[in-house]
């Protein structure tokens, strides 16, 4: 009893040191955490709390409104969600996050990262940093290069074509911002798809080929088994970005007619130039939710995949 009740002491203590490692102790521990913590609450706590603020109130830019705001509840929802124009966008949104980011950008980045996976040296270094320079471009110099390629008058894809005068961004807007997209993205993809393939062990691609196995069935049975993993962050974090992403509205302004006015481009017109912040918040959060689904259907997939 004796022995027992001492050593309870000197355990406890043990312990407490062996989870402060660095030595700090936690009140200098606290100090050296709060900075972060300020940015935190700065920068995505008081936004959120503030955007659920306003998405239950009237709060406009303008006009009588802007001066006395009430609480509407959830009233702003109801109406987002009897909205033709929300409904619209969102339909426009998922076309446009499947076919350029699910699709487009995860095929392709997979496609590239496949096929140059035997470059190595300079080529190697160089085809990287080529990869990396296009997709770390502002998105305004992008927007700015495909307008210089798309424009009716003297545009470099009417000269190459020979079709000089003809609309891209009119006549064809959303597959014009999909290809867009795809062409912004596929970097990203392609990078983490070529961290992945190099982890895949050699051995099990050289008893492959031994066994006869084609180069279908090897990456049907010994790769993408190996970067499953690495397929579903890449697709989740695609979806989201693309989800989320205003780039095109640089290109078309969600025109012409509201073809393309996916729900980031939606929730910029109605909140700013239409001056509906409380509204415009609404749809913001109605938005996050809708994230929130998709990265929990991911996760979900890939725990059921374990």
């Amino acid at each position: 009893m004796t022995t027992s009740t001492a050593s309870a002491p000197g355990t406890r203590s043990s312990r407490r040191r062996a989870e402060d490692v660095a030595g700090l102790g936690t009140k200098r521990a606290l100090v050296f955490v709060t900075p972060a913590l300020l940015v935190i609450a700065l920068f995505l706590l008081f936004p959120a709390i503030w955007t659920i603020y306003l998405g239950m109130t009237n709060y406009r830019l303008t006009g009588l409104a802007a001066a006395n705001t009430e609480f509407v509840g959830l009233a702003n929802y109801s109406q987002a969600l009897g909205d033709k124009s929300f409904w619209n966008s969102l339909r426009l949104t998922l076309i446009f996050v499947f076919f350029s980011g699910v699709l487009g950008q995860t095929l392709l980045g997979f496609t590239l990262a496949w096929s140059t996976r035997r470059i190595v040296g300079w080529a190697r270094t160089l085809l990287e940093s080529i990869v990396l320079a296009a997709w770390v471009i502002p998105g305004s110099v992008h927007a700015f290069l495909w307008i210089a390629l798309l424009d009716r008058r003297g545009g470099t894809l009417n000269a190459l074509l020979g079709t000089d005068g003809k609309a891209w961004l009119i006549e064809h807007p959303m597959t014009v911002i999909v290809i867009f997209n795809i062409w912004i993205g596929t970097a990203f993809s392609m990078q983490l798809f070529s961290s992945a393939l190099s982890a895949v062990p050699p051995s099990q691609l050289e008893s492959a080929r031994m066994a006869g196995a084609s180069g279908w069935e090897q990456l049907r049975d010994v790769v993408l088994p190996n970067i499953r993993g690495h397929v579903l962050t890449n697709t989740l974090m695609i979806t989201l970005w693309t989800f989320n992403t205003f780039t095109p509205y640089l290109l078309t302004a969600g025109g012409p007619n509201g073809k393309t006015e996916i729900l980031s481009v939606y929730i910029y017109q109605t909140a700013i130039p239409g001056g509906q912040l409380g509204f415009g918040a609404a749809i913001s959060m109605i938005m996050l939710l809708i994230n929130l689904a998709i990265a929990l259907m991911y996760m979900r997939i890939g725990r059921s995949r374990k």
